[in-house]
C-alpha cells in the first residue's frame, strides 16, 4: 500500500464526515443519503437534485408500496432500493445523511433512529410540530454530534439574502417593521395528493394548519433577520374559512411578534386567491421589497409620500446555498460552517417552533403570550 492510499483509508474510517476538507470530499465521493418517507410532496425536490452530483440516494424507506411505485415509475429508480423501515435501510446500507419527507410528527422518530448511528440529518420545515419534539431532537443531535438542518424554500431564495444584505447596509435605515406573507389556495385546492393532504390536513400529523405550515416561513425569516432576538411577545388569531376543505385545522392565521425596537406581523393562510411567498421589510428612511424569489424593489422616502425606487432582478444564489441537498453536503463534508442563527440551522429552528406554539396558545387563549 501506497501512503497515499493509507492516507485516505484513515479518513474514510476515522474521521467523521463533517471534518473532511473539500479535497477529501472529492476522494470520498458524492454524500450518500437516505431518503425517509415519500408522502411530503416536497421530496420531488431531492429526486431533482440529485443529478446536480453532490449526493446519491442509496435508499428510500417508504411502506406504502404503491406510492413508492409511483416515485420510483417517475424517476427510474428500482424498487430494490426501498425499504420499509429505517432499520432495514441502515443495516443493509452504509448512509451518511437522511432527509425526510413524511409527517412533521415523524421528524422526531428520524432523529431517533438516525442520531445514535452519527447520521445527519435534514427535515423539511418546521423542525418539529411542538416544542417537546424540539428539545428532544436537540438533545439527541447534540448528544451524538450530528448536524440537524431544517429546510425552506425561501432560503434558496437570492431576494431573501439580498434584503438582508441591503438592511445590514443600512440602506433603508433601522428596521421598524417587518412583514412577511406564504401561502397559497389551499392545499386542497392546489391539487395536492391524497397522501400528502391526509396529514397535512391533520392537527397531531401536522401540528396544526396554515399557521404551522405557512406561518413557520415568516418565524424563520424573522429570527434570521433579527440575529436570534427573542420576541418579547407573540399574539395570534387563526380562523377557519374553509371547513369544507379543511375539516380539522385552522386555514387562516395572523402573528404579530414585538420585539424591543420592531415589530412584525406574519400572515400564513391557505386563502390567498394567488400563491405567494414575500416579505417587507421597513425601515426609518424606505422599504425593501422582496416580492419572489428574483425580484426585488427598494424604495427611498422623498418627503411625505413620494419615494425613488430601485428595481433587481437578482441571480441564483452561487453553490451550495442555491440548493438544500447541496448546502447539506457541504455541511456535512466540513466545507461550510452555517452560522448560529443560520436559515437552516438547529438553533434558529427551535426558537420557530417556540414562536408556533406561542401563537397557538395566543389564538386559542385570545391573549397576548410572553416569552421568557
Amino acid at each position: 500500500m501506497n501512503v497515499r492510499f493509507l492516507h485516505i483509508l484513515f479518513i474514510a474510517i476515522f474521521l467523521r464526515p463533517a471534518q473532511l476538507s473539500a479535497q477529501d470530499h472529492e476522494q470520498v465521493g458524492p454524500l450518500r443519503v437516505g431518503v425517509i418517507g415519500l408522502t411530503h410532496t416536497h421530496v420531488h425536490w431531492i429526486f431533482g437534485s440529485e443529478p446536480r452530483g453532490d449526493f446519491d440516494i442509496v435508499g428510500i424507506v417508504e411502506p406504502n408500496e404503491k406510492l413508492a411505485m409511483s416515485y420510483a415509475q417517475q424517476y427510474g429508480f428500482s424498487m430494490n432500493m426501498v425499504y420499509p423501515t429505517m432499520d432495514e435501510l441502515f443495516a443493509e446500507k452504509s448512509v451518511e445523511a437522511v432527509t425526510a419527507f413524511g409527517t412533521i410528527y415523524e421528524h422526531l422518530e428520524v432523529v431517533e433512529e438516525a442520531a445514535p448511528r452519527g447520521i445527519h440529518v435534514m427535515v423539511e420545515k418546521p423542525l418539529a410540530v411542538n416544542m417537546e419534539h424540539a428539545r428532544r431532537m436537540e438533545e439527541l443531535a447534540k448528544k451524538h454530534d450530528i448536524h440537524l438542518l431544517t429546510n425552506y424554500e425561501t432560503t434558496w431564495y437570492p431576494s431573501t439574502q439580498k434584503a438582508k444584505a441591503l438592511v445590514q447596509e443600512d440602506a433603508i435605515g433601522s428596521v421598524r417593521k417587518v412583514m412577511v406573507q406564504d401561502g397559497h389556495k389551499g392545499p386542497k385546492k392546489i391539487g395536492v395528493n391524497q397522501e400528502f393532504l391526509d396529514w397535512l390536513t391533520d392537527p397531531v400529523q401536522n401540528g396544526g394548519g396554515a399557521e404551522i405550515d405557512f406561518g413557520c416561513y415568516g418565524a424563520n425569516l424573522l429570527t434570521w433577520l433579527m440575529d436570534g432576538e427573542r420576541p418579547n411577545s407573540v399574539v395570534a388569531i387563526a380562523q377557519q374559512l374553509q371547513a369544507e376543505n379543511n375539516p380539522k385545522v385552522n386555514d387562516e392565521s395572523i402573528i404579530l411578534l414585538q420585539y424591543d425596537s420592531t415589530v412584525a406581523v406574519i400572515q400564513g393562510s391557505w386563502n390567498w386567491p394567488i400563491g405567494r411567498k414575500d416579505l417587507e421589510i421597513y425601515g426609518l428612511r424606505g422599504v425593501v421589497y422582496a416580492d419572489n424569489k428574483t425580484d426585488l424593489r427598494v424604495r427611498i422616502s422623498e418627503g411625505y409620500d413620494g419615494f425613488e425606487e430601485q428595481k433587481m432582478t437578482l441571480e441564483d444564489l452561487p453553490r451550495p446555498f442555491d440548493d438544500p441537498f447541496s448546502l447539506l453536503t457541504s455541511v456535512v463534508r466540513g466545507t461550510t460552517t452555517l452560522e448560529r442563527y443560520d436559515l437552516s440551522s438547529l438553533e434558529n429552528n427551535l426558537l420557530v417552533v417556540e414562536i408556533l406554539d406561542a401563537a397557538r396558545k395566543s389564538a386559542e387563549s385570545n391573549a397576548a403570550v410572553f416569552l421568557e
